[in-house]
């Protein structure tokens, strides 16, 4: 019976390869999602979970990841700043608004648009057509 010849650079290159690949570190992810992504849809959803719970549990993300010193996903701050203004806290909304800018500078547009109407002065209603017309009593 014949056997498996191979040539001898081969098959240095062959153990090398299989050397190398024993010795790679698992892939990291790059962010810590968890259970993120879920608690956006539920907060969608507008059932389930009440805002305080949600920003709790994010809260609660958000401490894990500093614990395992990884990263927070994109828009996790901007979310939690969304709960927290809609909970009656709109310093720390600002706060968490400005901190995703600096993680996500690409998401400076649209987080300076969302600092603009918090800081924006609210205006009186205006009135309509029908009710412009309408003689004062």
């Amino acid at each position: 019976m014949g056997q498996l010849k191979m040539p001898a650079p081969r098959l240095l290159a062959a153990a090398f390869v299989l050397g190398l690949s024993a010795c790679a570190q698992p892939h990291r992810p790059l962010y810590m999602w968890e259970t993120y992504p879920r608690q956006q849809y539920v907060y969608l959803l507008r059932e389930g979970m009440s805002v305080d719970q949600q920003i709790q549990e994010i809260e609660a993300h958000a401490e894990k990841a500093r614990a395992a010193n990884a990263q927070l996903p994109p828009g996790l701050r901007a979310h939690l700043g969304m709960l927290y203004l809609s909970v009656g806290n709109p310093g720390r909304a600002v706060e968490l608004w400005n901190a995703e800018k600096v993680a996500f500078p690409e998401s400076t547009p649209y987080m300076d648009q969302l600092l603009k109407r918090l800081e924006a002065p609210k205006a009186e209603p205006t009135k309509t057509e029908h009710e412009a017309k309408e003689p004062a009593a």
